[in-house]
């Protein structure tokens, strides 16, 4: 009889590292995206069905979702609950992705959940998003949290993220983007979106006109939805906003994060917030002081004076038209030239978002991203070209080049908006950090 162990030989051994696994995964499933349930179901059931919280909510949307769930975290970590959260996608780190209250998972616990995730998948093939969402999920649900906030990827039916049930749904503004997976209309995506939702769960709807489709999902599940605008809403002051909710009216802080649309999210939290702990209402003061302590990089974030420089990780046209409202609102542009540091995907409507952000941008500095969805600056300045008439159109290679170029041209009283994707802030944070300034701002 033959006892010799088995040979392993041709059997490749996994990584040891979390970039050795990061590469691993990106490259082996046959494609990017991948929108489906069954393959991360039976994974996930595979595991256990592990839960990331006692309670979780869901976050789907267009725009806003990044905002709604920092402001949702940080609302639930002042009351005094362990939470965690999982957002995609990052900005500079992949560890950003998962927080256990305020803090990024570091590269062990990453190692050792995707290690979990890779014995139960068995044959399986998982997109990288998926593999990283059934991760988030171990990791979460292997630290015994009250709540976990759970932003969805793309869409919101489909998403690997919607293998669990949320007991509170909540929905950002919708508009265009990712049609060619979500459908050509706002009422497509509105169905996409809704897919989140759950019979007899309530439903917080940040869009004060929820598309068709939602509002009938909704009313099929019996799921009570509250939409901004009808059923709470926000009043802001020079030092502080009225947020109504629910038939309470307090008053709080206004949001950290700089934008009108800001406000928006922060009581969309709020609302959230107080579907699951509506005693939290009798908290003023640590309601103020979560509202006064998020978090977020990206989000129309100011990082210098003089000129003033903006990073926003917005990628589509309702992010544009919002960045563009927020900077000629609450001491924005005033009298001053923007100058825009462009770089975007090429799956991306560059087009409309010119469109959008000629309101307030005087001159364009086009940039080019590497990467299967990357684009040339040319390519780039070429679509920008065509959609603004007589758009002032600078090209080039890189977003660093872009900015260096922009920054030096700058006047003190000009300002300088970077926008166009997670990548292009993260290139753009990189440089500022760099750069020669007694006046950047402090992190």
């Amino acid at each position: 009889m033959n006892s010799s162990p088995p040979d392993t030989s041709s059997v490749p051994a996994l990584p040891k590292t979390l970039d050795g696994w990061l590469e691993l995964i990106e490259r082996r499933h046959h494609t990017a995206v991948d929108l489906g349930l069954d393959r991360c179901e039976a994974v996930w059931r595979k595991m256990g069905s592990p839960a990331p919280g006692r309670q979780v909510y869901v976050v789907a949307g267009t725009n806003g979702k990044g905002s709604t769930v920092a402001t949702l975290c940080s609302l639930l970590d002042s009351l005094g609950y362990r939470i965690g959260s999982y957002t995609t996608p990052h900005i500079h780190e992949y560890n950003e992705r998962v927080r256990l209250g305020r803090q990024v998972v570091d590269d062990q616990t990453l190692v050792k959940a995707f290690e979990q995730v890779e014995a139960a998948r068995g044959d399986t093939s998982l997109s990288y998003f998926e593999f990283g969402t059934l991760a988030a999920i171990r990791i979460l649900a292997d630290h015994d949290l009250d709540f976990a906030v759970m932003e969805i990827g793309l869409g919101g039916r489909l998403d690997a993220v919607n293998v669990l049930d949320s007991d509170c749904a909540v929905i950002t503004p919708i508009g265009l983007d990712h049609q060619e997976y979500l459908g050509p209309d706002l009422d497509s995506i509105g169905r996409e979106k809704a897919g989140i939702m759950r019979p007899g769960k309530p439903v917080v709807c940040g869009d004060p006109n929820p598309p068709a489709s939602v509002v009938a999902r909704a009313r099929e599940l019996a799921a009570p939805m509250r939409v901004i605008g009808r059923d709470y809403s926000i009043d802001p002051g020079e030092q502080s906003a009225l947020y109504r909710v629910g038939g309470k009216a307090l008053e709080l802080p206004l949001p950290v994060l700089y934008g009108e649309h800001q406000l928006n999210n922060a009581v969309t939290a709020l609302a959230a917030l107080f579907e699951l702990v509506p005693e939290a209402s009798l908290q003023p003061g640590k309601l103020a002081r979560g509202l006064s302590s998020v978090d977020l990089k990206g989000r129309l974030e100011r990082v210098r004076e003089h000129p003033s420089v903006w990073i926003d990780v917005g990628h589509n046209p309702l992010g544009a038209r919002v960045v563009a409202r927020a900077l000629r609102s609450r001491g924005g542009i005033g009298g001053r030239r923007i100058r825009c540091v462009l770089a975007m995907l090429a799956d991306k409507d560059a087009a409309k978002v010119a469109r959008e952000l000629s309101r307030v941008v005087s001159y364009w500095y086009c940039a080019g991203l590497d990467g299967d969805r990357g684009q040339t600056g040319r390519r780039l300045a070429g679509r920008v070209g065509n959609s603004v008439r007589g758009a002032s159109v600078r090209v080039f290679d890189r977003v660093e080049d872009a900015l260096r170029a922009a920054l030096e041209e700058a006047q003190p009283t000009d300002g300088v908006l970077v926008f166009g994707s997670f990548h292009t802030a993260d290139e753009a944070h990189r440089m500022m950090v760099n750069w020669p300034s007694i006046e950047r701002l402090e992190e």
